[in-house]
């Protein structure tokens, strides 16, 4: 049996990635009959109360070096437990949030270095990388506002950054995507969200074809 393939949607606050990645797992449905959605922090049970520590805003407290590593914490159990076990069973797994969050948000706006963060990553989970990744760009401002008007999204610690540390995680971001062009595709999330599913379905077929 083939290995599976890992595939992540990144991006800032606000950027609609979650949204996207529930409509493009059901038109993959339609095409692979193994497909895993999960999600970081989280995706099971340890992760998720990682998840809670990490996200509460009333901690308000936790340093830069806490929060990356309770993320690299999160994510080792996550991916030996749920990631890697479904990819050598042939999953197409796709993944809320990965390494790259961690590098673009810790490594870079928190300033902490994307190569330290990088390193922390590498003994938590090894060397792994996603197959493709999608990285959902928007202004930052953009991404805050559609938090604002959204009520029934979670509020968590980091929406209350000011909007330089957003600037910064877009920065980040594009920093990442500017020295891996072969597995960081770049969507426009700034456009009506069917033309960015659409933009996301080509870009995908592209990849996996």
């Amino acid at each position: 049996m083939l290995d599976g393939k890992l595939i992540t949607f990144e991006g800032p606050e606000g950027a609609g990635k979650t949204t996207v990645l529930a409509i493009i797992a059901q038109r993959l449905k339609e095409k692979y009959k193994a497909i895993l959605v999960t999600r970081e922090p989280g995706g099971i049970t340890i992760s998720e109360k990682i998840r809670d520590i990490i996200l509460n805003p009333d901690h308000i407290e936790m340093n830069e070096h806490t929060e990356a590593l309770l993320y690299a914490a999160a994510r080792s159990q996550h991916y030996f437990e749920k990631i890697e076990p479904s990819l050598k069973e042939g999953t197409l797994v796709l993944c809320d949030r990965f390494i790259d969050s961690s590098l673009a948000y810790q490594g870079y706006a928190r300033g902490l270095g994307i190569d330290n963060v990088r390193k922390i990553n590498s003994f938590a989970i090894g060397d792994k990388l996603p197959d493709i990744t999608i990285l959902f760009d928007l202004p930052p401002e953009i991404g805050l506002s559609r938090i604002t008007a959204n009520q029934e999204r979670e509020n968590n610690r980091l929406d209350q950054e000011h909007l330089a540390f957003h600037q910064k995680v877009r920065e980040g971001y594009l920093q990442l995507a500017s020295k891996d062009k072969e597995r960081i595709v770049i969507i426009d999330a700034n456009q009506e969200i069917t033309k960015v599913v659409e933009d996301v379905w080509q870009a995908l077929l592209k990849k996996l074809i």
